[in-house]
């Protein structure tokens, strides 16, 4: 579906469009409450320090990922252990390449099955409405993507920028309605998901006094229009309480995130949850001592060594 220009963008995405309304969102909320909860009661309840990356930030989005497309439940060990491998930079190119296999097949299978047996899930869905089998396990994998480690990394992001500012951080859990703002001013910070979308200018344009000619190829980096000064006061400090939703960490236009009021709520939901439960939660390394990646296209860290008082 990245790929595809009109008229065959169209249709693609109209045929998964509503799976990813404010209302079916809305559905998701409470397993997305139980899973958020799951992991931090698994957390407080294992060694300090804990690593966040391990401990929340990859499983809540791995475990979302199964509700969505009807992994049943006894299988999600399988699936998340598969998907962190897959995303690790830790780990060989051959554990990668096994862990992708994995899940590919298995999959597969899973589409097969519910091809014989039809059930109310994404995946099911999509069957039911006569979608070829290998263009729903193309969803199922641009789902893992595009939905999996951009929300981990947003999550570890965002707790480590929020514990970095502890005032901010207070008036954040004494008043939540001041959440979501500052997620999307995170979003706009880190644009995590940095690609650069090779397109091909259809007419003559002029941007920053330079004349891109019809039919030039541009890379556009969502990055850089994230902190444009022309569109951001201080675009490069990071304001929680600015508000502004203008910007494009979700891209912009008919390939805009599908998957953006979900992200949205499950960041909200862990921050709120996360900051609730553990009032006591800090840093167990230096900011500035976090292992971030720098071989990958997605901006984020490999863990975050977190501890907290025994009273929390």
């Amino acid at each position: 579906m990245i790929q595809l220009d009109p008229p065959e963008h169209g249709p693609a995405r109209k045929a998964v469009v509503g799976e990813f309304t404010v209302r079916r969102m809305a559905g998701l909320r409470p397993r997305i409450q139980e899973i958020v909860d799951e992991q931090i009661d698994a957390m407080l309840a294992g060694p300090r320090p804990a690593d966040l990356v391990q401990a929340l930030s990859l499983p809540v989005p791995s475990l979302v990922i199964c509700e969505q497309l009807g992994v049943p439940y006894h299988d999600h060990d399988f699936f998340q252990t598969r998907s962190a491998t897959l995303l690790s930079r830790a780990l060989t190119a051959q554990d990668r390449q096994q862990a992708l296999t994995g899940l590919r097949d298995y999959l597969r299978d899973l589409i097969a099955k519910k091809a014989a047996e039809p059930t109310d899930d994404l995946l099911g869905r999509q069957l039911a409405q006569g979608n070829d089998p290998e263009d729903v396990l193309s969803l199922a994998f641009l789902l893992l993507f595009a939905g999996h480690e951009t929300t981990a990394n947003m999550i570890s992001l965002g707790v480590v920028t929020l514990l970095e500012r502890p005032e901010e951080l207070a008036a954040l859990r004494e008043d939540p309605a001041r959440t979501l703002p500052a997620i999307e001013e995170l979003l706009r910070v880190y644009t995590i998901a940095e690609f650069a979308n090779a397109r091909v200018a259809v007419a003559d344009v002029e941007i920053g006094g330079v004349t891109i000619r019809a039919g030039d190829p541009v890379l556009a980096l969502s990055t850089a229009a994230n902190h444009d000064p022309s569109a951001f006061d201080e675009a490069d400090e990071i304001k929680l309480d600015r508000g502004a939703r203008n910007h494009v960490a979700f891209g912009f236009g008919i390939h805009q995130c599908l998957g953006q009021n979900l992200a949205r709520m499950e960041l909200q939901i862990v921050f709120d949850t996360l900051f609730r439960r553990i009032p006591t939660l800090r840093l167990a390394t230096p900011a500035d001592k976090l292992r971030y990646k720098d071989d990958a296209l997605i901006y984020g860290i490999h863990e975050v060594p977190v501890t907290w008082e025994e009273s929390a």
